[in-house]
């Protein structure tokens, strides 16, 4: 009779339109206690956070070294594209004649509009799989490969093969504490504080420091990021800044980034290594050490912001068999070493859109192992040149200051204006006689040249006026 009664009333309910309240009173009641059980379960299952993205905490796009840009409109879900473009005038006011410019990394001529870089390329991201290519033409498709020696050991030509290339690189990501990186290729090594680009430094020349120390490097390296503050980056690579290897042993190092708030960014690389070519015994080590400041943030006022940076290297090749020392002074093993520093303060005005930098440094660099090798008759790392030696012991001392301007009329163009002052202790700068002998140079490149003699100066004052992009 129960269940009789049941489904009359069921029947008279669903006549009625209530036929939702009859599926629910049909369904099995151990079904039933079992759904109450996995919602109960899964309301209370801790909800795990996902891992903060490293230095995403805040804003850094003001410090040196890196770009301004907070978005990309190249972006994709697995490729964001980048462009470059860095275009200089610079004139020396010693007026070279064949228009070279000596002991520099960034600007090599004299009374000339030259495209210093132009770099197409970008990051691919897919799923763990990353990589990055940046192109290089223009200048620095010619001057940086000429500072490397390496290529002058064995064969292939690696100058040649990697001078369009800034950087290139495969990698994989693990979610690993905050994220771990391991990528393979040429990658830049920030040892000197700035960017090889000069679109993400407050200056188009940096000091000694910066420009002296390598601008990339060729190996592996490994990206730790135990929190979203720190970055632990050892190195395996070929060298300083080389395509290869100048001995049998490869080059080891480490850089440590913290950012511990939003006004503060420190940085320390240390490397070990053997990069004299052809001598394996004379061992090198550096570090480089950068603090940046942010002193001041106050978007509504005329200075809208300020900012300050101190680097700071050390170090020394040293080898009995190698022939050189850290400390001791004497014939045999002289004292051959590099210290120097460089400071710069920034203010920006108007919302960001106007930016001016003060800046100077000096270096000591006994041996001059990491001076950089003027252009005579075509003198390159490798063919070194009678006119400049670079002798264990050779004395070099240098100094530089600068004035940069910036107009910045949004987050991808700047254009600059930089006035440099830079002295030394011995010749070195191209005076008016210039560095190339009558008629052009004569091989083989940094050759001796009969009757002719190369003009040097002490001091160097130039001015530079640069249009700088990126996308």
């Amino acid at each position: 009779m129960r269940v009789g009664k049941v489904l009359s009333s069921a029947a008279l309910l669903a006549a009625i339109g209530f036929t939702p309240m009859l599926r629910l009173s049909a369904i099995p009641l151990q079904q039933t206690a079992d759904s109450n059980v996995v919602a109960s379960s899964e309301a209370a299952a801790p909800v795990e956070e996902p891992k903060k993205e490293p230095f995403a905490f805040a804003d850094f796009t003001w410090l040196t070294g890196s770009p301004r840009t907070s978005e990309s409109p190249l972006d994709s879900k697995a490729f964001t594209g980048e462009f470059r473009a860095d275009v200089n005038f610079t004139n020396s006011f010693n007026h070279p004649k064949d228009d070279t410019i000596s002991g520099s990394s960034e600007v090599f001529r004299s009374g000339e509009v030259q495209v210093t870089q132009l770099g197409i390329g970008g990051d691919f991201h897919y799923q763990n799989a990353r990589g990055r290519l940046m192109t290089q033409f223009g200048m620095y498709s010619e001057t940086t490969p000429r500072n490397d020696a390496s290529p002058a050991r064995g064969q292939w030509q690696l100058d040649n093969a990697y001078r369009y290339i800034s950087e290139a690189y495969g990698g994989y990501h693990f979610d690993k504490m905050n994220g771990i990186n391991v990528d393979a290729g040429i990658f830049m090594s920030y040892i000197g504080l700035d960017s090889y680009y000069q679109f993400d430094n407050w200056v188009y020349q940096p000091s000694y420091v910066s420009s002296n120390t390598p601008w990339f490097f060729n190996g592996l390296r490994v990206q730790i990021f135990p929190s979203e503050k720190l970055k632990i980056e050892p190195w395996i690579i070929n060298g300083w800044q080389s395509y290869g290897k100048f001995n049998k042993a490869p080059g080891l190092g480490m850089q440590v980034l913290w950012r511990p708030s939003g006004a503060w960014s420190i940085l320390a690389n240390n490397y070990w290594g053997t990069d004299t070519l052809g001598n394996p015994d004379r061992k090198r080590v550096h570090t480089d050490d950068s603090i940046q400041f942010k002193y001041l943030d106050t978007p509504d006022k005329k200075i809208s912001k300020a900012a300050a940076t101190l680097t700071i290297d050390a170090g020394c090749e040293y080898g009995a068999l190698g022939g050189t020392s850290c400390t001791a002074n004497n014939p045999a093993n002289p004292k051959q070493y590099f210290l120097g520093f460089m400071l710069y303060n920034r203010l920006w005005f108007h919302h960001d859109r106007y930016g001016f930098t003060l800046g100077t440094g000096a270096i000591n660099n006994p041996g001059r192992y990491l001076v950089l090798m003027p252009p005579i008759n075509g003198a390159t790392a490798f063919s070194g040149t009678p006119y400049f030696t670079a002798n264990p012991g050779d004395q070099f001392k240098a100094f530089d200051a600068s004035a940069t301007f910036d107009i910045m009329p949004n987050q991808f163009t700047t254009f600059r204006f930089e006035y440099n002052d830079r002295g030394s202790n011995v010749p070195y700068f191209s005076g008016a006689g210039g560095v190339t002998p009558p008629g052009g140079n004569v091989a083989p490149a940094g050759s001796f040249v009969p009757g002719w003699a190369p003009d040097l100066r002490k001091q160097e004052r130039r001015f530079t006026l640069a249009l700088l992009v990126k996308l």
